[in-house]
């Protein structure tokens, strides 16, 4: 059975511990733009919401990918891609729904999250478990789904 990253906004505190772990890991220094989740924090309606990479059933970021760099890594449960196939069009920017792929305009390439390669580094440093890597069941997925809807609604109310 494929792992995947589990969110639970009700528990972050907006800390940006996740982002500085991501970044410190892939890059060697701290960049939180570049890093492969990112916290949304409301000050005043005392909110965050930790966002990364859903690696999607049927991604549209695959679907729009000229090159096929951007792919269904189903072996592991996630979307991959291939640095060397990458033309750097920033396609997938644009299709990603949840706004989750980046194009890193420094070093010229795609940043996406990997999930570390089955240790994400964000899960270890979360300091309150507001992120978990679990086995994916029925249970999991509909939860996650249920946590995307609420903060579509949160987003739309203070957009």
């Amino acid at each position: 059975m494929s792992k995947m990253l589990m969110i639970y906004p009700d528990r972050c505190t907006g800390c940006h511990n996740c982002e500085l772990a991501c970044t410190l890991s892939h890059d060697g220094e701290f960049r939180p733009y570049t890093s492969r989740i990112h916290v949304y924090s409301w000050e005043t309606e005392g909110f965050s919401m930790p966002t990364t990479c859903q690696h999607c059933n049927d991604a549209p970021c695959v679907a729009v990918c000229p090159t096929g760099a951007m792919y269904d890594d189903r072996a592991v449960g996630r979307v991959a891609w291939d640095v060397l196939k990458c033309i750097g069009c920033r396609m997938c920017t644009l299709a990603c729904p949840f706004g989750a792929v980046v194009f890193d305009t420094q070093r010229r390439r795609i940043v996406k999250c990997d999930l570390c390669d089955g240790a994400p580094e964000c899960v270890l440093f979360c300091p309150v478990q507001a992120l978990e890597y679990v086995e994916e069941a029925d249970a999991t997925r509909s939860r996650k789904k249920a946590v995307a809807v609420e903060f579509k609604k949160t987003f739309e109310e203070v957009s």
